[in-house]
C-alpha cells in the first residue's frame, strides 16, 4: 500500500517591475533606512526564550523591525558570478519579511509559509535601477480562502508602500 500521494495545482503569480531613476545604492540606502535586520536563527532564538506569542512580538519588534515593519533577512548578490557571462551590472536578491505578517497568513494555510518572507530583485539600469517583486498574494492565495485572502493583501499593501517608498514611487 503506497502512503505517499503528490498533487500538482497550478496557479499564476504577478510578477511587479518598478523602474526608478533612482539609482541602485540610493535604492539600497531607502530600504536599509525602512528596514530593521536580523537572520531566521535570531528570530528563532527570540521564539525559544519567550514565553508568549505576546512577549514574541514584543522583542521581535524591539531588536528587529523597522519603520516599514520589516527586517531584512538576507542579501544575495548575483553581479560576482554573471560577470563571468558578460552581464556587468548589480543585481541583488533581497529577502525581507515580519514573522508578525507571516502568522496571519500561516494561521489559514500553513503552505503559505512556501512563499514567507518575501523576496524583491534589484538590478543596476545604467543611472537608475529597477525592482522586481512577485506580488505575495499572487503567490500565497491558491485556493479559495477569504482570511487568507484578507491577511495577504495586507501584506501586499505594505510591500506596496515599501517599494514606493525606497523607489521613488510615492
Amino acid at each position: 500500500m503506497k502512503d505517499t500521494t503528490r498533487s500538482v495545482h497550478d496557479f499564476a503569480g504577478k510578477r511587479i517591475e518598478v523602474t526608478s531613476a533612482l539609482p541602485f545604492d540610493e535604492v539600497m540606502n531607502r530600504l536599509r533606512e525602512q528596514t530593521g535586520k536580523s537572520t531566521v536563527p535570531l528570530v528563532n532564538e527570540v521564539a525559544s526564550q519567550s514565553r508568549s506569542p505576546e512577549e514574541f512580538d514584543a522583542e521581535v519588534t524591539r531588536r528587529f523591525v523597522g519603520p516599514s515593519g520589516f527586517m531584512l533577512f538576507a542579501e544575495i548578490e548575483h553581479s560576482g558570478w554573471i560577470a563571468l557571462y558578460g552581464i556587468h551590472r548589480r543585481v541583488l536578491r533581497i529577502i525581507l519579511g515580519n514573522p508578525q505578517f507571516a502568522i496571519t497568513m500561516l494561521q489559514e494555510d500553513i503552505s503559505a509559509g512556501l512563499f514567507a518572507p518575501v523576496e524583491m530583485l534589484l538590478v543596476e539600469e545604467g543611472e537608475g535601477s529597477t525592482l522586481y517583486y512577485v506580488q505575495p498574494s499572487s503567490l500565497m492565495v491558491t485556493v479559495e480562502n477569504e482570511p487568507l485572502l484578507k491577511a495577504a493583501l495586507a501584506l501586499d499593501a505594505k510591500f506596496g508602500e515599501l517599494v514606493a517608498r525606497i523607489t521613488g514611487l510615492d
